[in-house]
């Protein structure tokens, strides 16, 4: 029995990364019948009488893990979002920093495609990476595309870490980890503007040597997942709602209608992003609405 870490998970195969080998297992039976799913990123212990035949024994315990993308123990995700093509959206960015707070990883945000637009419009992207600047996240924007100082800043963030590369379809994941490591050659799409999505390029989840770290470049989406945490939790998942929610005036405050609330009082002031406390409100609104989820696989 040998211990490894799942680097690449396609059609119920999974590659398993032990000491300096690769390993090709399966899982066995019993993960199906306790509907557990290995993740890439997962820490196994397996039996594997050649590289090419294996099977996952256990999966270690997870410090956290992702739905969409199936990714876990990773260290920090870095959001790209494109600025056009696809249209930009502050809801979807939202939530994906909400999905990678809840699941305890830090996020990063990388804006894309900022050469499409008008200055005037850049202008705007400036003011609002400033604003998630201001709320303590690491913001990456840049006029040109892919620029040197841009990769060099994000080649930095990758270093020593686990890293998964999330976001829209069409949003440039693929080509933006093809600038930092041209070897990887990782397929890439063109949008269809008809839909205003891309079509899927890639086809399997893997976390891949980049920049002295490992990075999960991941299949993208058109729309997200609907979240599953008590609404009332909301708020612990905007950073700058926490640091607030001390000053109101009651505990369990969901920032709404309730008198002596310090967010609304710091929204109020101009010193909380409108485009953040709107899509709160929307999300809050999703997350009371939404009906319970029974039998849900682990």
């Amino acid at each position: 029995m040998s211990e490894g870490q799942i680097r690449q998970s396609l059609s119920g195969f999974y590659d398993v990364f032990s000491d300096g080998k690769m390993y090709r297992t399966r899982a066995r039976g019993n993960f199906r019948k306790r509907r557990i799913t290995p993740l890439v990123g997962d820490r196994v212990t397996f039996e594997s009488s050649t590289p090419k035949e294996g099977y996952i024994l256990e999966i270690l315990p997870r410090d956290n893990s992702l739905t969409r993308p199936p990714v876990s123990n990773i260290d920090q995700g870095v959001v790209v979002t494109a600025v056009a093509a696809p249209e930009f959206s502050t809801n979807l960015l939202d939530r994906q920093l909400i999905a990678l707070e809840v699941s305890g990883i830090q996020p990063v945000i990388y804006f894309t495609k900022a050469d499409l637009i008008e200055d005037a419009r850049y202008q705007e992207f400036e003011e609002l990476a400033a604003g998630y600047r201001k709320i303590g996240y690491q913001v990456c924007l840049t006029r040109e595309p892919f620029a040197t100082a841009g990769l060099d800043q994000l080649k930095a963030t990758l270093a020593d870490k686990e890293t998964v590369i999330m976001g829209q379809t069409g949003a440039g994941k693929s080509t933006l980890l093809n600038h930092i490591s041209p070897e990887l050659t990782l397929a890439t799409g063109e949008i269809s503007t008809a839909l205003n999505r891309g079509r899927h390029t890639t086809r399997k989840v893997s976390l891949m040597p980049v920049a002295g770290g490992l990075v999960a470049d991941t299949p993208g989406f058109s729309s997200y997942d609907t979240l599953t945490i008590d609404y009332r939790e909301l708020g612990q998942y905007f950073p700058e709602f926490l640091a607030l929610s001390s000053g109101c005036r009651f505990r369990g405050c969901v920032h709404v209608n309730e008198p002596g609330c310090a967010v609304k009082d710091a929204l109020a002031a101009g010193d909380l992003m409108q485009s953040r406390y709107d899509n709160y409100l929307l999300l809050l609104t999703l997350l009371k609405n939404q009906k319970p989820i029974y039998n849900k696989k682990k």
